[in-house]
């Protein structure tokens, strides 16, 4: 499954770091986005949001003729 994470950080000014992960469930997704966020913004992390990602090449037959 493809899953989009939202991460936002910062003390002063908030900013958000997004990632695109593929694993097999939410859990597996979140480690592995764990993995991939810096380590020099580690410490600021306040809020992670996880949602499972659209699959464009899924797209209805209606949006296509449009």
């Amino acid at each position: 499954m493809h899953f989009q994470i939202t991460i936002r950080y910062g003390r002063r000014s908030q900013r958000y770091l997004s990632l695109a992960v593929e694993a097999p469930d939410a859990v597996s997704a979140l480690r592995e986005a764990a993995d991939q966020v810096p380590a020099e913004i580690a410490s600021e992390v306040d809020i992670v949001e996880l949602r499972e990602a659209p699959d464009f090449e899924k797209a209805s037959p209606q949006s296509e003729s449009l």
